[in-house]
């Protein structure tokens, strides 16, 4: 076991149970985001309309004791609109900055290949620099700060395809599935029962975690030891994308650090002070499967990223 304070732990592996009061299932979803948590990263969530992506969202800020703003992307949407802008105060006739949204901790981008390029750009200093700079001064964001982004993956009259730049600074891509029909059925004896999920606090939805315990967990997540033979394997795996014949672009060794960071979380959520292996291939996928882009002959043939990294997981080979 690590010698960390256990309490932050604690506190993250609460954040499930307590976005379990709102939503049903998507247990991996939730791992998926405390682990962004606890790496400073961010993460693209994709799902089809009605599968409570928005919600799940809004229930982790609820269990956290953080500040939290939503952006609705919409085709009109302005970079001033997210990042805030240079305004005239009558009052005092001088020029001031009025910070947008993205001045927050917890980001929600709704809906984010619903808006242009142009405003999409306008995450990528945020995300990458965690700063913003606008009228050629840099402003810090706080700290911690990570965006939660959603988009649809099946409706795309009216969006836009996000940039590999931008997808590339994403540490994970989470899919969220159609509920199960016991899950379904769970979600509907909720509603019989009066549930609203615009009324989270009448859930039961409260903080479990704050900043400086997620402080704590992320230097504890620093520590943990990663030998040699891992640090192979992910290399090998990341190096194997790019020589696929039904693989475009392959992940690129800033995916390599992003499967590396998450592993190291998932260890350490799990209570251990070393990665494995299988620490590796449970993070595989929602790590490297927006880093890769396939042959339009490959998607073609139904080729799907998923399907890539299972025969790479299953081909490469796993150090003992």
């Amino acid at each position: 076991m690590l010698s960390t304070d256990t309490t932050a732990r604690d506190a993250l592996v609460a954040l499930r149970a307590e976005v379990g009061k709102a939503v049903v299932g998507n247990d991996a979803a939730v791992t998926g985001l405390i682990i962004a948590l606890l790496c400073r990263g961010h993460v693209l969530v994709e799902g089809v309309p009605g599968v409570a992506k928005t919600l799940l969202v809004r229930a982790l800020a609820a269990a956290l004791d953080l500040d939290t703003t939503r952006i609705q992307f919409t085709p009109d949407l302005m970079p001033g609109d997210v990042t805030g802008s240079i305004v005239y105060d009558s009052h005092s006739s001088e020029f001031s900055f009025r910070e947008g949204p993205v001045f927050t901790n917890l980001l929600l981008a709704d809906e984010i290949n619903r808006t242009p390029p142009k405003t999409q750009s306008a995450l990528l200093e945020a995300m990458e620099e965690r700063q913003v700079s606008v009228d050629g001064r840099a402003r810090p964001l706080p700290d911690p700060f990570i965006v939660i982004a959603t988009q649809n993956p099946v409706e795309y009259e009216g969006t836009y395809s996000l940039p590999e730049a931008q997808l590339d600074r994403f540490l994970l891509k989470l899919s969220v599935p159609v509920p199960s029909r016991d899950e379904e059925i769970g979600i509907l004896s909720r509603h019989a029962s009066g549930f609203d999920p615009r009324d989270l606090a009448a859930a039961g939805v409260r903080p479990v975690a704050n900043a400086e315990q997620l402080a704590q967990a992320r230097a504890a997540v620093a520590g943990v030891t990663v030998n040699p033979e891992v640090l192979g394997y992910i290399v090998d795996l990341c190096r194997a994308t790019r020589s696929l014949p039904s693989v475009r672009l392959g992940a690129s060794p800033r995916g390599a650090t992003a499967l590396l960071a998450a592993t190291r979380a998932w260890a350490w959520l799990a209570g251990r002070d070393y990665a494995t292996p299988d620490d590796v291939k449970s993070l595989a996928r929602p790590a490297l499967r927006h880093r890769l882009e396939l042959r339009p002959e490959a998607e073609l043939e139904g080729v799907t990223t998923d399907g890539v990294l299972d025969r790479l997981l299953a081909s490469v080979p796993v150090p003992r």
